[in-house]
């Protein structure tokens, strides 16, 4: 079995991250003639290219695997439910998640990027802006999938240009020399994005939101300053009155607008950055599975584990309960940290915080989900998890969650609520403040990296904090509270590790990162899931992590196929024993000249 995996694996990596051979006595009759030299003639060819880059982003939040929710399972805030033992991850296995095949995917998206930017000069343009503005958001693009890749993974070939054939003699680039490039490819993008906003437009605002987390990145903590300062003085500001559908609906407040799908691409909104357009109505060759935020961040609390006082079944789907709380079925099970613990503060608890972001009106507590079953006794009652067969199922039975985040009415009439189609944040003006206050923190300036952090809290009606109480951790407390189901959580506590490392903060170091880091030391100390007595098994795993996962294993099937040179495997995974040295330089491109790369 695994070798029929690994072969074809070996075929997409052939195809999709190597592009395909020019002479295969296999190759097949074309039914189409989109191939790069027939489609990149004119201007609007090139820009249709572009089209389907903004489409790759909906891979971050739609569909059932999306890659954000992967970024929450390897988080303090929860586990993956279907694959809760992470030592089960091999460079060939990922099982029920997409841990490992998401490279594939990636690699993918870049290929797309990099077919424009090395074919940008072979179409007539009018002038040298027109031509850089096209240069700038296909850069953007693949700037923002390597931020993303080597947050996932690590040291990773960096291809500059678009393959043309069959290539098998790939090697390694270090994480650092893959930041700088992208670095200086956003440097040169942000001269020429445009800085009028829309929906799903890549924007000056999100070339300097990306650039301020490469600069963190590299540990450019005033360069991420700068950057950061431009996002939050252009044309956006945080939201802070009600807005958009359900503006006077007076049982809602301000969080319940800034996350309702439809509010994110308004033009009233100005804490949009970007933001993706993923609708119902759609052409269906457009359309995408949905969201299924309400599947997988949200509760099996009509699991027919869930048991009444007197051992009935507690709970029927459909009707109005179905269609609010969801079809859940949790790729993400939830820990007490992100429901309870993040929200005591100032004497104040998850019940009686004044914090919108866990008012009760925003989220859907143990004690709501009632007993619908109208034979049983206890009918309209709270479920207790004592009462279930095995109690430790309530992992993913009976837990709280954000109702205000991931509640995404279904569309289509023939499919259950797990999540409509809906339109999600790439970048809001929220987190750049937060990436502000990082870099603040990291130059020693407490009190600005608390004015920046007040500056959301207060909005959310949250106790001002002081300077006395910013540290990396509290940092990374406040974004789970504002970016949850948002950002890509494992990706920046993983920078952070990087960080800390190449300070020796803490004993940290780069030479043994895989064996010693601040994400494992932060995600295994704070999430529950993994300190549980007796320990949930949900399909014959128990939840447990180790220092090595803060970045995850290279699909073997690239490193297999890649005969004539050496992509490396993550240290502390099957076939680490065979890497090279990464090269630590990285050619600078010739955008200027017309052999751009």
């Amino acid at each position: 079995m695994k070798r029929l995996i690994t072969n074809v694996l070996i075929f997409s990596v052939l195809l999709i991250f190597m592009g395909s051979c020019s002479e295969n006595f296999l190759q097949p009759e074309p039914k189409s003639f989109f191939a790069p030299e027939n489609v990149f003639l004119d201007r609007s060819g090139l820009e249709a290219t572009l089209v389907t880059m903004k489409k790759n982003l909906l891979s971050e939040h739609a569909g059932q695997k999306d890659n954000i929710s992967h970024q929450f399972h390897a988080s303090e805030t929860g586990s993956p439910l279907l694959q809760m033992d992470y030592t089960n991850l091999t460079p060939s296995t990922d099982r029920y998640q997409q841990f490992v095949n998401q490279l594939n995917n990636m690699f993918n998206y870049v290929k797309d990027a990099n077919t424009v930017i090395t074919r940008i000069d072979d179409i007539e343009w009018e002038d040298e802006q027109s031509r850089n503005k096209a240069l700038a958001e296909a850069l953007w693009h693949r700037s923002y999938w390597y931020y993303r890749m080597v947050h996932n993974y690590g040291d990773l070939p960096f291809v500059s240009e678009e393959v043309r054939g069959a290539t098998l003699d790939y090697n390694t680039h270090s994480r650092w020399a893959i930041l700088d490039r992208i670095q200086a490819d956003m440097e040169f993008a942000i001269e020429y994005l445009s800085e009028a906003k829309g929906p799903h437009k890549i924007t000056l605002g999100a070339g300097n939101h990306l650039l301020t987390k490469i600069y963190l990145a590299n540990m450019e903590w005033d360069l991420a300053i700068e950057a950061a300062t431009r996002v939050i003085n252009g044309p956006y500001s945080l939201m802070t009155e009600r807005f958009g559908e359900d503006a006077d609906d007076p049982k809602r407040n301000l969080l319940w607008d800034l996350h309702r799908p439809y509010n994110k691409n308004i033009s009233a909104n100005n804490e949009t950055i970007l933001a993706t357009v993923d609708r119902f109505e759609a052409p269906e060759e457009a359309r995408t599975a949905g969201s299924y935020s309400m599947r997988i961040y949200t509760a099996s609390w009509w699991h027919s584990n869930n048991r009444d006082s007197e051992g009935n079944v507690a709970f029927v789907r459909g009707g109005a309960m179905h269609d609010t709380l969801g079809n859940g079925n949790p790729d993400h099970a939830a820990s007490d940290w992100h429901m309870y613990d993040i929200w005591e503060e100032d004497g104040y608890h998850w019940s009686n915080t004044p914090d919108l972001r866990r008012a009760d009106i925003n989220w859907i507590d143990k004690h709501e989900i009632t007993i619908n079953n109208p034979d049983s006794p206890d009918f309209g009652d709270p479920m207790k998890g004592e009462w279930m067969a095995n109690p430790s199922d309530s992992v993913y039975t009976l837990f709280a969650w954000p109702f205000y985040k991931v509640y995404s009415p279904e569309q289509n009439p023939a499919s259950l609520p797990n999540g409509g189609h809906a339109d999600w944040y790439i970048y809001r003006l929220a987190e750049t403040y937060l990436l502000r206050a990082e870099a603040y923190y990291w130059k020693g300036n407490l009190q600005a990296a608390a004015d920046d952090i007040n500056m959301i809290r207060e909005r959310a009606n949250a106790p001002l904090i002081s300077a006395g109480d910013v540290d990396i951790d509290y940092i990374f407390d406040e974004r789970a509270r504002e970016l949850y189901a948002e950002e890509p959580r494992q990706n920046e506590l993983n920078r952070v590790s990087h960080i800390m490392a190449a300070q020796g903060i803490n004993g940290y170091s780069p030479d043994n990162l895989h064996e010693n880091n601040w994400f494992y030391d932060r995600v295994y100390n704070l999430n529950n899931l993994y300190h549980i007595s007796p320990a949930p098994v949900v399909l014959g795993e128990s939840p447990k992590i180790e220092p090595r996962h803060f970045q995850w294993p290279i699909d073997d099937g690239i490193i297999n196929s890649n005969v004539f040179g050496t992509v490396n495997q993550n240290r502390g995974y099957a076939g680490a024993q065979n890497n090279e040295p990464p090269i630590e330089e990285i050619p600078e491109p010739g955008y200027q000249t017309g052999l751009a790369n």
